[in-house]
């Protein structure tokens, strides 16, 4: 599970020592590839994760879920476009299409969710869009 906090990221390592905590077997050929298709490039993987910004930690916590040998083989995201810029938007919907399992999104980024290949949705209401449509 990959919160929205991302705590499986310890604060005070790097993103490559997080990605080698969580993907023992990973060479170092893997996990700079890795780290690089979500745009951690060379230096930019040894930063700490406690100074990363949110978006930046989200595409952290990806690289480390989806990148490993084994990677899950449903992810479930909720709203994971909120605060990011539109760098980070790519670089997340980059890691997601080369992701080969299956995907639960909860967004309301119509872009974003045709840009990572959703093709199915459901549409929920509350009570509020009940009441309207029915008057």
């Amino acid at each position: 599970m990959l919160d929205q906090s991302v705590g499986i990221l310890e604060r005070d390592d790097t993103i490559l020592d997080n990605f080698r905590r969580l993907n023992p077997g990973a060479t170092e050929n893997v996990c700079r590839a890795t780290l690089a298709s979500f745009r951690f490039r060379a230096d930019a993987a040894l930063q700490p994760v406690g100074t990363l910004s949110g978006g930046q930690v989200l595409r952290a916590g990806l690289a480390c879920v989806l990148g490993g040998a084994s990677p899950p083989s449903l992810v479930i995201l909720d709203e994971p476009t909120n605060h990011l810029d539109i760098d980070s938007i790519e670089a997340v919907e980059a890691g997601l299409l080369a992701y080969d399992g299956a995907l639960l999104v909860v967004s309301h980024d119509e872009t974003f969710l045709a840009n990572i290949g959703v093709d199915r949705g459901i549409e929920l209401t509350g009570p509020a869009e009940k009441a309207r449509q029915s008057t």
